[in-house]
This record gives C-alpha cells, sequence and structure tokens, in this order.
C-alpha cells in the first residue's frame, strides 16, 4: 500500500490580503494557520504534501512555507490553471475566477499516486481531524475503489461570532456513512442555536443543535479523479454554457451525483476538535488566543520547526 498524500489547496493563499507575505501570522513566532495544519499532518503520519498554488506565488510560498516543508517531507506542487481543463473546452472569454474545488483537485492529479487527503491552507483542523483521516487512508485496501471519508464536526464547533459561514449541513446515516450533503451558505448562530437562511434574513431555519458538518477535510481514493474528469463536461454543458463567468464545480458536488447514483459511499469520521479559521478581521484573535492556549498547554511546542533551523 503506498503512503497516504496530503493535498493542501493554497492557490487563494494571498488574496485575501494582496499577496502572501501579507497573510497574518496566528501563533506567536510568527506561524500562520497552515503551520499548524501541516505540524498535525505530519505527526498523524503523512510523509508527502501537494501544495496546489498559483504560479504567481510560487517563489513567495516556497519562501515562506514550502522550502521549510521540504526538509521534512516529501513536497510536490501542482498549479491552478484557468486553461487546464479536459480535452474539448476552453476558456470562455469573460472567465477569470478558478473554476471551483472539484477542478483544483484535478490540477493534482499528476502528483498524487496514492489515497489522498484534501484540505484547505487557511482552516485549522484539529490534531484528531489529521490522526482520524491518515488511519482511513492507510488502510484502504484497494487504492481504486470508491470508498471515501469525510471528518464530520459539530456544527457549534465551527462557528463564528462576527458573522455567517458556509458549511455543508450532512445527514449521516445509523451506520455512519454520509446520506446526503446541503450546502447552506448563510449560517449564523441564532437563539442560542443556529440557523440558516437563503433568503437574505427574511426567514430563518433552525439547525438541530449538534448537527454534523463537512469542513471539506476529506479522504479519496484515486477512483474520485477520474470521476471528477467525467464529470467536468457535464458541469461545461450544464452550467458553463448558462454562467460562463461564475460558474464553479465544487467536490462536494461530485461526491453528491456518486451518492445519488450509487456508485460510491462516505465513512463520517466525527472529531470533537473545534475549527478556527479567519473568515472575517474580527476572527482573529480568536484564533490567536487558541494558538496560544495550545502551545501553553503543552499541545503545541513554542517553536513548531525548530527542526527545520
Amino acid at each position: 500500500m503506498k503512503e497516504p498524500v496530503l493535498v493542501v489547496m493554497a492557490a487563494g493563499m494571498g488574496s485575501r490580503y494582496g499577496g502572501l507575505k501579507q497573510i497574518d501570522p496566528v501563533g506567536d513566532n510568527g506561524e500562520i494557520i497552515i503551520d499548524f495544519s501541516l505540524y498535525d499532518a505530519v505527526h498523524a503520519g503523512f510523509k508527502k504534501v501537494v501544495f496546489l498554488i498559483k504560479r504567481d506565488i510560487e517563489a513567495d510560498f516556497k519562501e515562506i512555507i514550502g522550502n521549510r516543508m521540504s526538509k521534512i517531507v516529501d513536497v510536490r506542487y501542482a498549479y491552478q490553471e484557468l486553461d487546464a481543463l479536459p480535452k474539448g473546452c476552453a476558456v470562455p472569454a469573460v472567465r477569470k475566477k478558478p473554476w471551483g474545488t472539484a477542478h483544483a483537485v484535478l490540477c493534482c492529479r499528476d502528483q498524487i499516486d496514492a489515497p489522498f487527503a484534501v484540505i484547505n491552507s487557511d482552516d485549522y483542523y484539529g490534531r484528531e481531524a489529521f490522526r482520524l483521516i491518515y488511519n482511513y487512508l492507510a488502510h484502504m485496501e484497494n487504492p481504486m475503489s470508491p470508498h471515501y471519508a469525510m471528518i464530520g464536526y459539530q456544527l457549534e464547533n465551527t462557528l463564528t461570532e462576527n458573522g455567517h459561514v458556509a458549511r455543508g449541513v450532512c445527514s449521516v446515516s445509523p451506520n455512519g456513512y454520509l446520506s446526503d450533503i446541503h450546502e447552506r451558505t448563510h449560517i449564523e448562530r441564532r437563539n442560542g442555536g443556529a440557523a440558516y437562511t437563503e433568503d437574505d434574513g427574511k426567514t430563518w431555519v433552525m439547525i438541530p443543535k449538534g448537527s454534523t458538518v463537512s469542513m471539506n477535510l476529506w479522504g479519496f481514493s484515486e477512483a474520485i479523479l477520474g470521476e471528477i474528469e467525467n464529470g467536468f463536461s457535464d458541469f461545461w454543458k450544464n452550467e458553463v454554457s448558462v454562467n460562463p463567468e461564475k460558474a464553479e464545480y465544487f467536490l462536494p458536488s461530485v461526491v453528491d451525483a456518486q451518492l445519488k447514483a450509487g456508485t460510491a459511499d462516505v465513512r463520517v469520521l466525527h472529531t470533537p476538535d473545534r475549527w478556527y479559521g479567519v473568515t472575517y478581521r474580527k476572527d482573529k484573535p480568536v484564533v490567536v488566543e487558541a494558538m496560544r492556549r495550545l502551545k501553553a498547554e503543552g499541545f503545541y511546542p513554542a517553536d513548531l520547526w525548530e527542526e527545520t533551523k
């Protein structure tokens, strides 16, 4: 069995604040969120990391993250490019934005040779999440079988106090498999719980306490790559033709299509960890305090990467 691969979607790094070097540190030694995720991933067992980046941030990315990590794990790079499309597709003249998370994973195809996990670069997932997903992938009997996994979080552990968030609210079967996933793009804390709106706040629907949500930490066999590529042509015909400027091809949509067709299953691995992220500027002090506390409790060393210096 080949060693599991970690795919880090980092093509958007730097865009929020105008350049990679302006990404705000959240650790007292200048660490950014991805440092803590990579530390947890390495200690869970991952030995190969594929960074999906844009070519225009390559030099900064290697200086700040990549070169340091290459002293610890096998580091590879893939590039998210607008014209990296399946045969028969071409970039519409009005298109400027990337094609979405499924296309991002497809851009990594040449660097993936084993079961793999996918994470966002700007989310803190917690140590247990990486342990769970690594163990699942490391014990996958057939690297080409359509058996996947998803880390499930309690909704309450993923909310911000400073605005709304988008989450995939999941239905999980009694035997622990994903039944379906509904993307809710506007969830807020309300009335002591959480609720979503689909009409700009005119009406709200409460979400049951303890609901499982996806934070897009997935574990896949290599089979998903073929599904993504095959599904792109339908996305192209049905969605790009209607909305060439903004249509996006999302990873959960590929998974959901397979679930509905009965051609794949997704094991939900529950974690008690709290998610952290800087969705809004006001979130940063919360993340900084959380990382400080975790270091003070000995959960992380004072200097995460002392061995690389």
